[in-house]
């Protein structure tokens, strides 16, 4: 079981990971700043450790808009209503069984300016974290069930970006 939930980690996190550097490569003004904010901090001595991450904002940025265009679970797994609702005028009774579409939360024009466009500037400065707790940023789940290889998964997420970024020639 262990491995299964590494394998199944780094799998998605490498796919995540691959999606980064294709919007990057697509957009040369933010690979521009994301390399530049890995020579301002990292320096060209050394590679990124994770202790380096927090100090890495844009990386940090990075990772949250691919994980927000290109989830890696689009749907989270099926939950249970605990009681009768009501969500966007619709009636739910308890013990439906409800689906959770990251992919579509994660492109609601409603929620999100711009919501097709690769934008990593959309999380300077702003605390929506991954864990579960803004409900507009849902990747790895909320709660419970949230996804048992979630700090795993993200710290690789970062390290392996930022270092691919920082000795990118």
């Amino acid at each position: 079981m262990f491995q299964d939930l590494i394998a199944g980690g780094t799998e998605s996190s490498a796919v995540t990971v691959e999606w980064a550097i294709l919007e990057l490569l697509k957009k040369p003004e933010m690979f521009s700043k994301a390399t530049e904010e890995l020579d301002r901090v990292i320096g060209r001595e050394r590679w990124v450790e994770e202790k380096d991450i927090v100090n890495l904002p844009y990386i940090e940025s990075i990772a949250k808009e691919t994980m927000r265009l290109h989830p890696v679970a689009p749907m989270l797994v099926p939950r249970m209503t605990r009681e009768d609702c009501q969500i966007a005028g619709y009636d739910i009774r308890k013990g439906t069984r409800a689906l959770v579409n990251v992919w579509t939360i994660g492109r609601d024009p409603t929620v999100w300016d711009n919501p097709n466009e690769f934008c990593p500037d959309r999380f300077l400065g702003k605390a929506i974290d991954v864990k579960g707790h803004d409900f507009e940023l849902l990747l790895f789940g909320a709660g419970r069930r949230m996804c048992p290889g979630y700090p795993l998964g993200i710290k690789v997420i970062q390290a392996s970006l930022a270092n691919l970024l920082h000795g990118f020639t």
